[in-house]
């Protein structure tokens, strides 16, 4: 490859110049990683195998296949659930304090929650939207399965209270969850 670069005189001072710009590409994409995966360039691997090998200039910037993908890529982090296995003070299971505000979980397995928007910017929003907006959701069967993982059983108990509005709810005996 060597002696193709060195043929090619009319492009040499057009690949030294790409491969200082993208030397400082991957030099400031390293910086800026989502990944943390460390700034090995290939000349720093292969030098840590085999100490006694040269590479070429144009080698000595370019990072792996891999590591040049991981910034053109979106953001790999993977959603994470708030939800504490084994507390510290006695090892116990921990609910999702966010499942606990937003959701309410009904008797029967179903879960209740509020149309998203219903507070926001209501200034702008006409009446019958307004109205829309204040209406209950049921999750579905996915979500409920998910909501009841990230709750412990104090949350999926039976309650009674006086006055219930959702009372009528709670019940379903053809419904199967």
């Amino acid at each position: 490859m060597a002696a193709a670069l060195r043929s090619l005189s009319v492009l040499r001072p057009l690949i030294s110049v790409a491969q200082r710009s993208t030397c400082n590409l991957w030099r400031s994409a390293c910086k800026f990683s989502t990944l943390n995966v460390g700034c090995l360039h290939r000349t720093e691997i292969k030098h840590s195998f085999q100490p006694s090998m040269t590479v070429s200039n144009h080698l000595k910037c370019s990072p792996s296949i891999f590591q040049s993908v991981v910034p053109l890529l979106p953001n790999l982090q993977q959603p994470s659930r708030p939800l504490t296995y084994y507390s510290l003070r006695k090892g116990k299971r921990k609910s999702a304090k966010a499942v606990v505000k937003r959701f309410l979980r009904l008797h029967c397995g179903l879960w209740l929650r509020r149309k998203a928007g219903y507070k926001k910017k209501l200034w702008k929003k006409k009446p019958a939207h307004k109205r829309r907006l204040q209406q209950h959701v049921f999750c579905n069967k996915t979500q409920s399965k998910l909501l009841d993982k990230m709750t412990t059983s104090f949350w999926k108990r039976r309650n009674w209270f006086a006055n219930d509005p959702y009372l009528k709810y709670h019940d379903r005996p053809q419904l199967k969850v």
